[in-house]
């Protein structure tokens, strides 16, 4: 891409110290541009609002693409890992039975090991199905407030501290999220 005459546009961290019209004005006119822009920026909404795909790291040095905004690609990211997580449990149950078998050959006694969580992993994993309903409803409830044309038209206190609790909620519900994927991983941690 660098090597020949293209249109690249590369924008780092675009969105600091802009006020919300310049803002929504900036991805408009990035929506409508024609070639290819390199954003990185912290800001997930403008991400969400302008990118076609994502990169995201993903520890371990490693770096993945994603179809769609931010958003997008953290649904994939998280259905990759629930899918993964089902592979991983149906491989499981395919080789507990060989497993039993093969003790119950070696020692008649000896039963298979459960692996239990604690009572505070337990709890939070029955708690997480609400927990995660009562955030997606908050973020549809702030998202509606913020879309209504009056919003912006309040106190800047008022508007930045909703704009605040939408990114807090938001981070909420994908912590949350990814507790809630991660569960059996930690399961077959325990195992071993």
């Amino acid at each position: 891409m660098l090597l020949k005459p293209n249109n690249l546009l590369i924008l780092d961290e675009p969105t600091n110290d802009l006020d919300v019209e310049t803002l929504e004005l900036l991805e408009e006119i990035l929506t409508d541009y024609q070639g290819t822009l390199l954003i990185v920026s912290h800001d997930r909404q403008f991400i969400d609002n302008t990118a076609t795909e994502c990169y995201l790291f993903e520890g371990e040095g490693h770096l993945n693409k994603y179809v769609g905004g931010f958003f997008d690609a953290k649904q994939q990211q998280a259905n990759f890992w629930a899918s993964k997580a089902v592979e991983e449990q149906a491989k499981a149950k395919k080789t507990e039975p060989l497993k039993e078998e093969s003790a119950v050959k070696n020692d008649r006694t000896s039963k298979p090991k459960s692996v239990k969580l604690s009572y505070k992993e337990q709890r939070e994993l029955e708690q997480l199905p609400q927990l995660l309903e009562e955030l997606e409803t908050k973020i549809t409830v702030l998202q509606a407030e913020i879309a209504d044309p009056a919003f912006f038209q309040q106190a800047h206190d008022i508007t930045d501290a909703k704009l605040k609790a939408l990114a807090d909620t938001e981070a909420e519900l994908e912590t949350a999220f990814l507790r809630w994927c991660i569960q059996p991983f930690k399961m077959r941690k325990k195992e071993k």
